[in-house]
């Protein structure tokens, strides 16, 4: 299990379009891909759980990968957050 706590870098907050492309990055590793956020947690591979979270821009989450592709997923997932390519 690898973790990494990042600074959400998305002008509008992970709504529905940038929490479409960090599912979709999310659902192409093996590993189970999850983020601690405000005491919850939520499953990356999941639009509802990520929605759910109401993460806005400059929220810093844990993000916490646990698998065989544990690292990739880790930087993968954590570049699209810090970069704001998932906005």
């Amino acid at each position: 299990m690898v973790s990494k706590k990042v600074v959400v870098n998305c002008p509008i907050g992970l709504q529905v379009q940038p929490a479409g492309v960090v599912c979709k990055a999310a659902v192409e590793f093996k590993s189970k891909i999850s983020f601690d956020y405000y005491g919850g947690n939520a499953n990356a591979k999941s639009m509802l759980n990520i929605l759910g979270a109401c993460i806005k821009d400059k929220d810093e989450i844990e993000l916490i990968c646990d698998g065989e592709d544990e690292n990739e997923a880790l930087e993968v997932i954590a570049t699209l957050l810090e970069e704001g390519l998932a906005g």
